[in-house]
């Protein structure tokens, strides 16, 4: 008896992630924060637009982080005092 196999779905854009489909129009990757795997065209951009950030995050995440402010506080540097 076989199983049924259910093919991954893209966090990013909901759809499948087939090897006969996309292994040869981009492929996919594991996003670094959510460990879920994404199409390539669905992972942030980095410096350049068409090479992608590293360490590989999807878009959802990226711009989840960019929602969040980062948790370092502002301080201001020691001011000295006359000698």
């Amino acid at each position: 008896m076989l199983l049924g196999i259910e093919p991954r779905i893209c966090k990013v854009c909901k759809e499948g992630l087939y090897r006969n489909k996309t292994m040869f129009s981009g492929g996919w990757s594991r996003c670094a924060l959510c460990e879920d795997f994404v199409h390539y065209s669905c992972l942030a951009n980095g410096k350049v637009s068409f090479l992608k950030a590293r360490p590989r995050v999807c878009k959802v995440c990226r711009s989840a982080q960019a929602v969040t402010p980062s948790s370092s506080p502002k301080t201001t540097p020691p001011v000295a005092v006359g000698s």
